[in-house]
């Protein structure tokens, strides 16, 4: 960890002027603060914002959810730092899309989305309509619209909290109600109802009207504090308040919001503790809910835990492949084989094959036999001319495959739709994929040699009529170089041998030490550096090397292409060079000096878990404080924060990192950027550091990021994000994402904003459905430092699946210079009239003979199960409890007929009468315990859409239990039964652990005074 973590800023005091900013900035704060950076801007450094909330609450439900399937050895911190960089990448997205509810245009001021204005029943309505979303996606496997979805809900769902009074009425537990429509709901004050008194300080203590306070249920009301000016705030109401809200001026004057510690922006900032504990807790519980719905294995998918990388192959099968297809097998039959020591490490496989004017289908699944069938039914016939669709073919790898995938390209031809380049680099830099080309031709080669090859190997190449260009693989190049993957040109001969590279790359916990590209004849100089955390250093080298001399940290040297030697060992092949260092690696920088009479790329990778995320964000100055992410390119030449996120940390890691350095392609330094700790994560969040670095101004030319550090015994620790990034003068933000609905039109809206001269500029817009009814280019002209508002539209097809998503990707660029960017857009199809309600269980009758000593007796619970929403039941599961749970397709005729099961002996025999019939089919009933997987209704029952009678009896020894019952659209219930109360069912959500409880907390006072001494002390 970072021996600097809790320290704001260095002595070098550069982003001071933020502080100072404040004042000028005075920016409104509607909901808790949405990111760390907001802590500074209201000087409120020890409240709990919305990225806070989101990210320890993922991690807690992780790492139950991972206690919960096995037992594991060492420490939780331990099990944290094995979590991964797709975890991290993973939570990334869920606290992006709650943190962009702050700041787009569409929602940032609309108070449906935040619990604002007394529009309670209206935010319910968006919560549940993002729930169903949320599980449609997830069960689509569609997991970035999931994590997309989910938090827009924990925004909503957390806003709540500190934007009502339900924290003022002594509520301890969370509201079901929100989430649940059977729970009882408490009304919302009228419109014609005051609920505030006046308040004439910062402070706002006892301003809401006693009604607004009270306890006792039958005569409680809801409120929520009014915004801004608009809507009108009735007199008489409550105001958001704090600072910047002019609502805060008209009666009653004040406000309610507990989103920060800071009296300045909060008024209720002594009860901000209490809200935070609350809307952990409403977060946590939503978490469980969707766990326990969707099954733990997809829950841990669903945020990439322990992801392992995905093997994605996009192959050519046109007649001359055979040999490319051949190799592709081979390494994925090694790759499954290696990886089936490992349980769970199996991953998922992608294979998009392509022949013109065919691509597709996409075949994915996590069963590697299924793979394997998928390769070895691969065919290399046909084939004509020589371009094929093959970027068609990425476009749709990149849609299906992963964030951070790595993805191989088998061909020998060139690209046929040059047209979807940009499309295909938007895609890669936003999942940040790396895009690998292993191709079986030399671009020297005309059409006269190439024919010669074609008679010579009995016409399985094609026929090429036309004189072939040498730069016809250019657009292969530099997808290649900005995403950070290699373009090799190799032979048929070697393609076995140099797909090795495929195996090196996607072995689990590979990190980059070194990524840069030559074109010098002269000889080049390159170093690296291996720290104590790195094992198996290899080397890919990609062109045709001279000369090539490898120094270790103890100037001990080898010359690779002449001499063996005790440093590393060398494999050549044609187009590539594979180097692997020899063991023991000595820590340190090693240096790697090459001479080539052309174009070098050099790729350096070793086994570790220490790697790092990073996004580029500017401060918002509209109507919340914090950092925006920087959709897209980042603005050349302008100020920006580099956020990065240091993963696979250990408790016991002394690791501090001090610096950032933007490379240029050469690998040349271009600017330094210092770091220090965000003070973000709580302090359990062990495996994550989150660093932040101000850059005065962006670069202009491309760049590459690699962090520094120092481990835990002094040895300098680099690592290399290998992408490019693209600095321009233009931006695309998109202003909504719609909801798909079948048979429906519906609109994406968007602004081009120009940071450069006046100038024309071209839009194409692209999506992997075919929905878009106009894709352009579109031409345009932009004012000088002016935007360009537009919209693209798209029909849904009456058949679209519900569940599945459609991804929009916009591309700007400009007619007269290099300026381009991306918008990359995920939109969901859902049902016209979805089914949100869950079922029910109503209790018939409970029977309780508890005494004193437990195993004595039992208690039993008899419930009708039945569905409250069209969809009928999908499935039981028995939670949890130690007793059994027996199932009815009709009533008996009397509660005898229910059956006297009594624990021990009776409870073994159903449970054997159970196995004895064939698992849960019995002809009359069927039995669960614990541990059981759920029961499919459908399967057991005639008609779901029919009740099911339910009689769950246990020993007195365990006196609860809990029953999920699930509908076909997904709704869950819980029931929770307990003994010794008649007809009692309760969601087990209302009884909260400690972290639920509200705890009085004490917090300061923080004067306006206090501002200036604050700033000032900084200055200093």
């Amino acid at each position: 960890m970072s021996q600097d973590r809790g320290r704001l800023w260095d002595g070098s005091g550069k982003p001071v002027f933020i502080l100072a900013y404040l004042l000028l900035l005075a920016l409104p704060c509607m909901g808790f603060l949405p990111n760390f950076w907001s802590r500074v801007l209201t000087l409120s450094l020890n409240s709990h914002t919305h990225q806070h909330i989101t990210e320890q609450a993922i991690l807690n439900i992780t790492m139950e959810t991972l206690r919960g399937i096995k037992s594991h050895q060492g420490s939780h911190a331990e099990e944290e730092a094995r979590l991964g960089r797709g975890f991290w990448r993973a939570v990334g997205e869920v606290v992006k899309s709650n943190a962009a509810m702050d700041f787009l245009s569409s929602t940032r001021s609309d108070p449906v989305y935040h619990f604002d204005s007394e529009r309670v029943d209206s935010s319910m309505g968006m919560l549940r309509q993002f729930w169903a979303q949320t599980l449609l996606s997830v069960r689509a496997k569609e997991y970035q619209s999931a994590r997309h979805s989910l938090g827009q809900l924990f925004h909503s769902l957390q806003d709540f909290y500190s934007h009502s009074n339900w924290v003022e009425m002594g509520q301890r537990f969370i509201y079901l109600h929100l989430l649940q429509p059977e729970e009882p709901a408490i009304p919302v004050a009228a419109e014609d109802t005051p609920t505030c008194m006046e308040c004439f300080s910062a402070t706002c203590r006892d301003n809401l009207l006693a009604r607004m306070t009270n306890g006792q249920q039958e005569t409680q009301l809801l409120t929520t504090g009014y915004f801004s000016t608009f809507p009108p705030k009735p007199h008489g109401k409550c105001s958001h308040g704090g600072i910047l809200d002019h609502s805060r001026y008209m009666g009653a004057k004040g406000g309610i919001n507990k989103d920060s510690t800071s009296p300045l922006f909060s008024p209720h900032h002594y009860l901000h503790m209490e809200a935070a504990n609350l809307a952990m807790e409403a977060t946590l519980s939503v978490l469980r809910d969707i766990r326990d719905t969707v099954g733990q294995k997809t829950f841990l998918r669903l945020f990439s835990v322990k992801q392992v990388p995905a093997l994605v192959f996009v192959m050519d099968t046109t007649g001359s492949m055979f040999e490319e297809i051949t190799a592709a097998r081979y390494r994925a039959h090694s790759i499954i084989q290696s990886r089936a020591s490992s349980p769970g490490q199996l991953g998922t496989f992608l294979l998009v094959p392509f022949h013109d004017p065919e691509i597709g289908p996409v075949y994915e699944t996590d069963d590697p036999n299924q793979f394997m069938q998928h390769m070895e039914n691969l065919m290399a016939l046909g084939g004509g001319d020589e371009p094929e669709m093959c970027l068609s073919a990425i476009q749709l790898a990149l849609t299906h495959s992963p964030p951070l995938s790595e993805i191989f390209v088998f061909t020998d031809a060139s690209p046929k739709d040059a047209h979807l380049f940009d499309v295909v680099k938007a895609l890669a830099l936003e999942k940040q994929s790396k895009v690998t080309f292993l191709l079986t031709e030399d671009p020297k080669y005309t059409s006269e040699s190439r024919g010669r090859r074609k008679r010579r190997r009995k016409r399985r190449r094609r026929r090429r009529r036309e004189l072939l260009s040498p730069d016809r693989f250019s657009l292969y190049s530099s997808l290649s170089s900005l995403s950070g993957g290699l373009t090799i040109f190799t032979t048929n001969s070697d393609i076995r041998s140099v797909s090795a590279i495929v195996e090196d790359i996607t072995a689990i916990d590979k990190v980059t030490l070194l990524h840069v590209e030559s074109d010098e004849e002269l000889m080049s100089s390159h170093s690296f550096r291996v720290d104590s955390s790195v094992k198996n250093v290899t080397l890919h080298v990609t062109g045709i090397l001279t000369e090539c001399v490898l120094t270790s940290p103890s100037d001990q040297s080898q010359s690779l292409l002449s001499q063996q030697g005790p440093l590393a060992e060398l494999e050549r092949f044609v187009g590539l060079y594979r180097i692997s260092l020899l063991s023991p690696i000595l820590p340190g920088k090693w240096k790697l000096q090459a001479k080539s009479d052309g174009h070098l790329t050099f790729n350096v990778i070793g086994d570790s878990s220490v790697d790092f995320l990073y996004y580029f964000a500017t401060v918002t100055n509209e109507t919340h404080p914090g950092l925006a992410r920087v959709e897209g390119s980042p603005v050349a030449g302008v100020p920006a924060f580099l956020v990065l996120a240091v993963t696979g940390l250990a408790p016991d890691e002394e690791a501090s990192f001090s610096h950032v350095t933007l490379l240029g392609a050469d690998g040349e330094s271009i600017q330094q950027v210092k770091l220090n700790s965000s003070s973000s994560s709580s302090s359990s969040s062990y495996s994550v550091e989150e660093l932040v670095g101000w850059l005065d101004s962006v670069p202009v030319v491309p760049f590459c990021v690699r962090l520094t550090g120092r481990d835990s015994r002094g040895n300098k620790l680099e690592r290399v994000s290998a992408e490019r990034v693209q600095p321009t003068h233009v931006q695309i933000q998109v202003l909504s994402v719609p909801r798909l609905v079948p048979g429906h039109s519906s609109m994406v809206a968007f602004d081009i904003l120009n940071h450069g001269p006046a100038r024309l500029f071209s839009l194409t817009a692209d999506d992997d459905c075919g929905y878009l009814q106009t894709r352009g280019p579109h031409r345009f002209h932009v004012a000088e430092q002016g935007s360009f508002r537009s919209q693209v539209d798209v029909l849904t097809p009456a058949t679209a699946q519900a569940g599945a998503t459609v991804t929009l990707t916009l591309t700007v660029r400009a007619l007269d210079s290099p300026d381009s960017n991306y918008a990359v857009a995920y939109m969901t199809v859902i049902p016209p009239d979805p089914d949100t309600s869950p079922p029910s269980c109503s209790a018939a009758r409970v029977q309780s003979t508890c005494p004193s000593t437990c195993n004595e007796s039992s208690w039993s619970v008899s419930l009708v199960v039945s569905d409250r929403g069209r969809s009928g039941l999908a499935a039981l599961q028995l939670q949890s409890g130690e007793g059994i749970l027996t199932l009815f397709h009709s009533p008996p005729p009397t509660e005898d007929s229910l059956g006297e099961d009594r624990p021990g002996q009776d409870q073994q025999q159903a449970h054997r009468d159970k196995t004895t019939s064939g698992g849960h089919r019995h002809h009359h009933k069927a039995t669960l315990e614990k541990g059981d997987p759920p029961l499919n209704v459908s399967e057991w029952s005639p008609g779901s859409s029919q009740p099911l009678w339910v009689k769950y009896t246990s020993s007195c020894c365990s006196a609860q239990a809990e029953l999920l019952v699930w509908d076909t659209a997904g709704n869950m219930k819980r029931c929770h039964l307990t003994s010794g109360q008649l007809r009692r069912l309760r969601d087990r959500s209302t009884e909260t652990s400690g972290a639920g409880r509200i705890t009085p907390t004490l917090v300061f006072s923080l004067l306006l005074g206090l501002l200036g001494s604050f700033l000032w002390s900084f200055l200093l």
